[in-house]
């Protein structure tokens, strides 16, 4: 058992990152990130300078949050249909003359290859953030992204190893 936990502890950024990245150019048009995203199946990504080097984030609350707060004198509701996609834009919101940079988050978390899990762990809920992105730390390139998710996934692994799994007892709603 406490190789088990020493094991999950030895994780890494590199060990676990998503290598198939989505990376969105600086001068995109939001609605072609959001389009390329939704693509994807993913909620955020790295956005990349000419050089392909990490400048910041594009994330569902960056377009939540533009979508709230950006040139709009009354706030507007992304929809009102609970069951709508993350990624739905109202019309007039987007425009062709908004690119990503505009809307970016600044504020990055880049982190090397040879980063543990813990300290992934504490970085997301320090900068309230749920992905990090992997650079290759000479060029600030990205080479691949840790989401909460690959966390959570890495904890269910690790405690497949410390007991006999059975089926899980619960079902996914909507799933038949």
């Amino acid at each position: 058992m406490a190789n088990t936990y020493s094991n999950f502890f030895a994780l890494t950024a590199g060990e676990m990152m998503s290598r198939n990245l989505v990376v969105i150019p600086r001068e995109m048009s939001l609605e072609g990130a959001a389009r390329m995203l939704r693509r994807s199946a993913v909620t955020g990504a790295p956005v990349v300078d000419i050089y392909g080097r990490c400048i910041g984030v594009l994330s569902a609350t960056d377009f939540m949050t533009r979508v709230e707060h950006g040139g709009d004198a009354k706030p507007q509701r992304v929809c009102s249909d609970i069951h709508c996609k993350a990624w739905q834009i109202p019309s007039g919101v987007a425009s062709t003359d908004r690119r990503v940079e505009d809307c970016m988050s600044r504020d990055l978390v880049l982190v090397g290859f040879n980063v543990k899990i813990g300290n992934l762990a504490r970085m997301m809920m320090d900068a309230h953030i749920h992905r990090v992105i992997v650079v290759n730390t000479a060029t600030d390139r990205p080479i691949g992204i840790v989401s909460s998710i690959d966390i959570l996934a890495a904890v269910a692994r690790a405690s497949q190893g410390e007991e006999a799994v059975a089926e899980p007892e619960y079902m996914l709603a909507g799933v038949v």
